[in-house]
Order: C-alpha cells, then structure tokens, then sequence
C-alpha cells in the first residue's frame, strides 16, 4: 500500500511538471547604460543577435540602439551600435530579409524636448551583413504613424502602424492601420483600419503555414478600457475578426513553436507575495481558436519591465528589460514549455 502512495505521487508529480513552464535559466545581458529596454531577438547567420535601447531613462531626449551578438548563446559582446545625436532611437525590432542575407533592424526615431512627449516620430529600416556595419538608414511607412513591428510572409512585409500624431496621444484614441510593403521600405495600406478598438497601438502580426494571420494587439483605451485583442484574418488580409483577450497585455509578441502552439510573451498584472497585482514579464500560451491567453510562467521581472523577443531553439529563448534588481537592464530566459495536450 505504501509502494503504491509512493507511485501515485510520483505520477502526480510528474505529471504537474509536464504540465508546467520551466525556467531552465536566466542570466543578465547588459546593464551599462542608465536604463535599458525595448528588447528583440533573432538569430541570423548561426549567430544570436539581441537588440535594445540605451538611453538616460524610459523617456529621453537622445538614446541609441545597441546590438548584442553570442555564438553560443551564452557569451555576449557588443557588436555595434545605431545612434543619431540629438534623436530618441525607439523599440527596436529584428527581422531577416526573405532571402536570408541582411539582418533588418526597424525602429522609432522620435525627437522631444527633455523627457517631453514627442514632436515628431518616424520609423527607419537599417540592413547589414553580419550584425556589425550598418547600411544608411532608410525612412519608412507614414511620418507620425509608428510601424512598430514587421514581419515578413511570402516576401511581403506586412505590420501593423498607430497614430502618433501629439493630439491623438493626448487623447489616447490611438487606432492601428495594416502596411504591407514588397521591398521592406516602400509601405501602402491594406486594412484601414486594422482593430477599430479606441486605444489600440502596439502590434504584432504573424502568420500560421496555411496562410492565416493573426495579429496580437495592444491596447489603451480611455475610461480603463484596456485589455487586448486578437485579431484574424485570410489573404488578402483586407478584412478582419477581432475578439477581446479580457486581460491587460503590454509589449506584445508571439511566436508558433515547433508543436503549432502560439506562445505570447508580455506584460501583465500578476499577484505578488502580498496578494497585490504588479507588472511582471509574463510567458503565455495563445489559444488562437478560443481567444484566450492563458500564463504559463512568470519570469524574474517586476517594475518597468516587458518588450520581449522570442526565439525557439530547443528551448524558448526569451530576451526582455526588468528593473527588479534595481537598475534597469536587459535579461535572456531559456524556458522548458509544457508538452501539448494531445
């Protein structure tokens, strides 16, 4: 009898560990600048590839963007570094181009004055070879609109812009259009809009094998009316569904692993010791048929944290920024998903 309490257990043990997330690792990558975020990751060439910004605060007159390169995943280096004096250097994304040759940084080029709202605010693209010497940027999609993320399907770049002109941040009514582009730097509307939701700005699209799109929307509407949508579409992606996610979901993005399962990864508000919610970076399974986001793990965040990249390599490598041990800096988790359920 007791042998089999023992066996028991050990199932059930077993079988909630499958069932879990598992953080198999967590190391910090760079903390010199005075705060560092709005993370990407990709991997490019055999080599890891993790860009952010640097800057005196959350919200500055001048920042850059700095690129990390590891071969292995686990020994980082500076590799180079994109700045413009004088200019706020943004969110920061990372794509390859469709033929595999140039990695592509896309990024916000704001200029304000001090820790101000910004006056202006364009989006460029920067192509390179190895991650190291950088082409001229190249100014792209509507001025005062921010293409916050591009992601490439079939040699189209498709991503999703909101409205940044100074009146609208004041009110908050942002709303998304749909970009497409053929050659990464010449955009034209395709959805507009794309999510009608009043507050709705930053987004990630992504694309399953059989052609549908989805796209991860954040929002901040007025009167709290905040919590994120999931958006569906076919070819020709003119017309969309949306459904309400019903949680609050800042920075986001997502992947489909290896599985066919979409995983999220973003900010939420999660109950800490004390039973208050607090920001935290937050990995998520998306169910693209039910709408729902459901958390698998909470990474070792807290504060002014988010802005994760994903990659799946093995494991799920997770690039994001937390200021949870004081200084705000940029961290890689590698997470042991559960197994699917069958």
């Amino acid at each position: 009898m007791k042998a089999f309490v023992t066996l028991a257990l050990l199932c059930l043990t077993t079988l909630a560990s499958a069932q879990e997330a598992r953080l198999v690792e967590v190391k910090k990558l760079w903390d010199k600048g005075n705060h560092n975020a709005f993370t990407d990751l990709i991997r490019f060439k055999g080599r890891w590839f993790c860009a952010f910004r640097e800057s005196q605060a959350h919200v500055a007159s001048e920042a850059v963007i700095r690129l990390l390169s590891s071969k292995n995943g686990r020994d980082w280096e500076s590799a180079s570094v994109i700045e413009m004096p004088g200019h706020d250097l943004r969110d920061p994304k990372l794509s390859v181009s469709p033929d595999g040759k140039l990695l592509e940084v896309l990024a916000g080029d704001t200029i304000r004055e001090g820790n101000q709202p910004a006056i202006s605010t364009r989006n460029f693209i920067a192509r390179s070879k190895d991650g190291v010497s950088w082409s001229q940027v190249e100014y792209v999609g509507p001025d005062q609109e921010w293409l916050w993320r591009i992601t490439w399907h079939k040699k189209t770049a498709y991503g999703a812009a909101y409205d940044v002109h100074p009146e609208t941040r004041a009110s908050r009514k942002f709303f998304t259009r749909l970009y497409f582009s053929e050659d990464g730097v010449t955009f034209s509307p395709l959805a507009d809009p794309l999510c009608k939701e009043v507050g709705s700005n930053e987004a990630t699209i992504r694309f399953a094998k059989d052609g549908t799109a989805y796209v991860l929307q954040r929002r901040d509407g007025p009167n709290g009316a905040n919590s994120a949508f999931l958006g569906t579409s076919r070819a020709p992606y003119t017309e969309w569904s949306w459904r309400d996610l019903g949680v609050f979901f800042g920075g986001p993005n997502f992947i489909q692993v290896p599985d066919g399962r979409w995983i999220a990864a973003g900010r939420m508000l999660r109950p800490n010791e004390a039973g208050k919610n607090v920001p935290r970076t937050v990995v998520c399974e998306l169910d693209v048929e039910q709408g729902e986001l459901r958390p698998l793990l909470d990474l070792p965040s807290g504060g002014d944290t988010s802005y994760a990249g994903l990659q799946y390599y093995g494991d799920l490598w997770v690039s994001y920024y937390s200021s949870h041990e004081g200084k705000t800096s940029i961290y890689l988790a590698k997470v042991k998903l559960p197994k699917a359920k069958k």
